[in-house]
């Protein structure tokens, strides 16, 4: 089981702080993380998405995963006809409400780091809420991982 953890800073560098401190949980062996990425929302709107190839693990879902997730699931659809055209009706195994909270939190002049976790213990948890201004997290059970991986064509197995 994954939890994909989003962690919201209300700046456009926060995210990017955040993953040395994340490097240093997972040489610990404090944390798993799968895969990661972080999302610059700028003032302008203007979205970049980076994986953040310093954290992926054995079984990363890519680049091309994290674009389309931001991209697709929680912006594009959430403010056009177009951007609902576009996800085709497909259910990508992240809860929406999860996607639509995601997208509403993260506004313009803002960072998250996001990152699919295979393990961390809830104290961890607590000390990355602390030091983000938000925290967000939804649970993949098995079958919401290959229903994610179905969505977009990733074929390795976890």
């Amino acid at each position: 089981m994954q939890t994909l953890i989003v962690l919201v800073f209300d700046n456009e560098t926060g995210a990017q702080k955040m993953i040395d401190h994340v490097q240093s949980l997972q040489r610990q062996q404090l944390i798993s993380v799968a895969d990661a990425a972080y999302v610059i929302r700028q003032k302008s709107r203007k979205v970049k998405v980076k994986q953040v190839n310093s954290l992926v693990g054995s079984g990363a879902l890519g680049g091309a995963f994290w674009g389309l997730l931001v991209g697709q699931y929680l912006w594009l659809s959430s403010y056009t006809e177009a951007g609902a055209d576009a996800t085709n009706g497909v259910d990508c195994g992240i809860d929406p409400d999860f996607l639509e909270e995601v997208s509403n939190i993260i506004k313009p002049g803002y960072s998250a780091l996001l990152m699919m976790v295979l393990s961390m213990p809830k104290e961890i948890m607590l000390v990355l809420a602390k030091q983000s201004d938000s925290l967000l997290y939804t649970t993949l059970n098995r079958e919401r991982e290959t229903q994610l991986r179905e969505a977009f064509g990733i074929v390795d197995d976890i």
